[in-house]
C-alpha cells in the first residue's frame, strides 16, 4: 500500500535551484514519486511512496523551509504507485493567478469546516463557484455548483466581472490551493464575503459523514487512481490513452471506447495511424502484465 501526500504552504522562500537539486535528490533516494512544485511564494505537490519514507519527506520540506505545519495537507493510500517519477519543478507562482499572497493579503478567517460549508451552499443566495476545469467538473461536484468553464486558470478572473460584489460567494477546488490564490483576487477586486472550503474537496470526501455529503459524483485527481470517492477510496473512473480525459462506467460501454485507444470524447478525431499507434502501445502492455514485467505507459507501478 503507498501512501499519498498533498500538500501546499503559502511562505516566501528562496534558494529555489539549490533545494531543487537538494529534493531531486531526496525523493529519488526515498523512491518516492509525484511533483513538488517551489515558488517564490511557497510549495505545492502531491507525492506517494511507503509511509516512512512519505513522513521522512514531509518532515523534510517543513525543515528545510522553516515553517511548521502545512496549510492544507491531504493523506489517502493507493494499491499501487500512481506516479511515474518523482520531479521537482520551479515556476513563478505556486498556481498561475498573476497575483501573489503575502502575510498581509492572507486572510485565513473565509476558511469554513465542512458543517459550515454545508450551511453556507445551501443558502439560494450563495454563488457556488466550482474553480476547477470543465472535465474535473463533470466527474463530480456539489448540487448547485457553477463551473466558468476555463482551460486556462489565469483566465478565472475573467468570469466574475458580472457577479454582484454584495454576494456571498462560497470557492471549492480539489486541495484548497486554487481557491487560495482565487480569494485573495477577489478580495482585491472588492468582493467582501468569498469563503473557500477549508482543505479542499479531499479533505470534505475525507472527514464528512456520506449521509452528510452534499458532493454528487466522484473527485478527479491528478495521479493513475484518476478519481476518487467518500473516504478518499478508489473511484470508478479510468484515464482514456487517446485523450488523457476521465472515462467512466457509462463511457467504457460505447463503442467508441477501446482500452488504450478511444473514448466517446475522442474517437472521431483521431486519425487511423493514431489508432493504430495505440492499439501496438497497449498489446506492449498486456504482454507486459502476462509475463510480470513493467511497461512504460502500464498505470500501475510497485
Amino acid at each position: 500500500m503507498f501512501l499519498v501526500f498533498g500538500f501546499y504552504k503559502f511562505k516566501e522562500i528562496s534558494s529555489l535551484k539549490k533545494m531543487k537539486i537538494f529534493f531531486q535528490k531526496e525523493l529519488l533516494k526515498h523512491n518516492v514519486r509525484g511533483t513538488i512544485i517551489l515558488s517564490p511564494e511557497g510549495i505545492n505537490g502531491t507525492i506517494s511512496g511507503k509511509k516512512n519514507n512519505i513522513l521522512f519527506i514531509e518532515s523534510l520540506l517543513k525543515k528545510k523551509f522553516k515553517f511548521f505545519n502545512f496549510d492544507s495537507k491531504s493523506l489517502s493510500s493507493s494499491r499501487f504507485q500512481p506516479f511515474h517519477r518523482g520531479k521537482i519543478k520551479i515556476k513563478k507562482e505556486v498556481v498561475p493567478l498573476g497575483v501573489k499572497i503575502n502575510k498581509k493579503n492572507k486572510n485565513k478567517s473565509n476558511y469554513l469546516s465542512n458543517k459550515s460549508w454545508n450551511r453556507l451552499i445551501q443558502n439560494k443566495n450563495t454563488v457556488l463557484i466550482d474553480s476547477r476545469k470543465p472535465f474535473e467538473y463533470k466527474v463530480g461536484t456539489f448540487k448547485n455548483a457553477i463551473n466558468p468553464n476555463i482551460q486556462n486558470f489565469r483566465d478565472f478572473p475573467k468570469y466574475f466581472k458580472k457577479i454582484n460584489k454584495k454576494k456571498s460567494i462560497a470557492m471549492f477546488c480539489t486541495g484548497g490551493i486554487r481557491c487560495e490564490k482565487a480569494s485573495v483576487y477577489l478580495k482585491s477586486k472588492g468582493f467582501k464575503n468569498v469563503y473557500q472550503l477549508k482543505g479542499g474537496i479531499l479533505n470534505y470526501l475525507k472527514n464528512i459523514k456520506k449521509e452528510d455529503s452534499l458532493w454528487k459524483g466522484e473527485c478527479y485527481v491528478f495521479d493513475n487512481r484518476v478519481s476518487v470517492k467518500h473516504n478518499l477510496k478508489q473511484g470508478t473512473y479510468l484515464m482514456c490513452s487517446g485523450c488523457r480525459t476521465p472515462v467512466s462506467i457509462k463511457d467504457k460501454k460505447s463503442y467508441k471506447y477501446e482500452e488504450g485507444v478511444s473514448c466517446p470524447n475522442c474517437h472521431d478525431s483521431l486519425t487511423k495511424s493514431q489508432k493504430s499507434r495505440f492499439r501496438m502501445r497497449q498489446r506492449q502492455i498486456n504482454l507486459a502484465k502476462k509475463f510480470g514485467t513493467k511497461h512504460i505507459f502500464q498505470k500501475e507501478y510497485n
